[in-house]
């Protein structure tokens, strides 16, 4: 009877610390939505641009998280796919499309790579996997690099430029704003789906959920093609605010930037996407201002994490909050 009362106290008790972990975690989203809401209301055009940056960049880390954190595949290809609907959007732009029509064909290029992408790779995991998605993102990159009469080669492309209602920063910043509040959602409400919960079924052992009779390459292929689609929206954004795409957009950095963004903020977060935009975007743009060698800065900022929060900034913030709600129920 005791053992039976203690069993029922320590599972109430288990309750009630997720419960407000929960309630934390979402206050903590609106509190943050709040203030990204807020800051442009005070901060100067440079500031705002790059906070629209991050916006952006915080879209294609969530994008690599939904793959790395929820489907257990890391991949080293989605900067090529971002750069893809950056080319596509800009490339029609400038050849006389309307800026919407030219970011949905963006978009939707983006994603028929990422599905064809997902059929070479769905079958392949750990190292090949990334090893596939690597070289899958350098072919990309060589197309574009060499194919001058479409890409421009090194000397890349220019749009035409944003339309005249979003040429202030801190319209353009709103939109952007919305448009990432939306994809966020969406995101979110795929995750904590049924297919989101078979993803992290199949993280966690391919061979059970095989047992359990769930299509595991089906499954791959649909997040891979989803997580694709998430940073084309990202990459036809990124036109729109850069005005220009040259083969950088879809170089190997790109990708590796995205996947350290999301490691930084916490893999299987979500929400540590827009963390560690924030935080790599930042390092960037202030170390780069007193040395050229602020890629080392980087990796030692990096290297720190890894080792006093390797779950990420969300991650630990996370973990720690759970263990004090734990202690404090007790």
């Amino acid at each position: 009877m005791t053992a039976s009362l203690s069993s029922d106290s320590a599972a109430a008790a288990g309750d009630l610390s997720t419960s407000r972990v929960g309630k934390a975690a979402t206050v903590s989203v609106l509190l943050g939505a709040l203030v990204l809401a807020a800051l442009p209301m005070v901060l100067p055009n440079y500031q705002v641009s790059v906070l629209t940056e991050v916006l952006i960049f915080a879209v294609l880390a969530m994008s690599i998280d939904m793959l790395a954190g929820y489907a257990g595949r890391t991949s080293l290809c989605h900067g090529a796919i971002f750069g893809t609907a950056t080319y596509m959007t800009i490339w029609l732009a400038q050849d006389g499309s309307s800026i919407a029509v030219a970011m949905i064909a963006g978009v939707l290029m983006a994603t028929m790579l990422a599905a064809v992408f997902g059929m070479l790779a769905i079958r392949t995991s750990g190292v090949y996997f990334l090893l596939l998605t690597l070289a899958l993102g350098m072919v990309v990159w060589g197309i574009c690099l060499r194919w001058t009469s479409v890409t421009g080669g090194e000397n890349g492309l220019r749009g035409p430029g944003r339309p005249e209602f979003l040429n202030d920063h801190v319209s353009f910043y709103y939109v952007v704003f919305v448009c990432v509040a939306l994809i966020t959602l969406a995101m979110w409400r795929i995750v904590r789906s049924p297919f989101g919960l078979t993803m992290r079924g199949i993280r966690d052992s391919e061979s059970r959920m095989q047992a359990l009779g769930y299509n595991v390459p089906l499954h791959m292929f649909a997040a891979f093609t989803i997580s694709g689609f998430f940073a084309g929206m990202a990459g036809a954004l990124y036109a729109v605010f850069n005005n220009f795409v040259s083969p950088s957009a879809v170089a190997l950095v790109l990708s590796v930037e995205g996947l350290l963004m999301t490691i930084v903020g916490g893999v299987g977060t979500l929400f540590g996407g827009f963390i560690g935009a924030a935080a790599i975007i930042a390092l960037e743009n202030v170390v780069s201002l007193y040395t050229e060698r602020w890629q080392s800065v980087l990796g030692a900022v990096f290297i720190i994490i890894m080792i006093f929060a390797p779950d990420g900034v969300l991650g630990r913030l996370k973990d720690g909050f759970g263990k004090w709600t734990s202690r404090s129920s007790r």
